[in-house]
């Protein structure tokens, strides 16, 4: 299986569980088997938003494009995602944001921690 990921700035998240053929998008559940050699299966065909181009099958492997949302602390990984390919079994594993920047400490607006 392939999956390339369409980045967009947005609030939401996406969780990737797959088990051969199928997969588990955010809780929902997406059998793709049905899919042989040479079928192409339109995003329009598919009740969801996350699907953003034609599901097929080539040479023997399932290739999508699902949309990835990116939170404000975007990595360029996410930014710029590479195709993922060989994904085992299992949670996709996806690309991470940058770390969340340190709040600040007790209302001191520099940063700097008074003693």
């Amino acid at each position: 299986m392939i999956i390339n990921l369409s980045p967009q700035r947005r609030e939401d998240t996406l969780t990737i569980f797959k088990v051969g053929d199928i997969l588990t998008i955010n809780g929902e559940t997406f059998d793709l088997s049905p899919i042989q050699e040479g079928d192409t299966l339109p995003a329009s065909a598919i009740s969801s938003p996350w699907f953003l181009n034609k599901v097929e099958r080539i040479g023997g492997e399932l290739e999508l494009t699902l949309i990835f949302p990116n939170p404000p602390n975007f990595s360029q990984e996410q930014a710029f995602p590479v195709p993922l390919v060989n994904i085992p079994d299992g949670f996709v594993r996806l690309p991470q944001p940058l770390p969340e920047p340190k709040s600040l400490a007790s209302g001191d607006e520099t940063g700097v921690s008074q003693q």
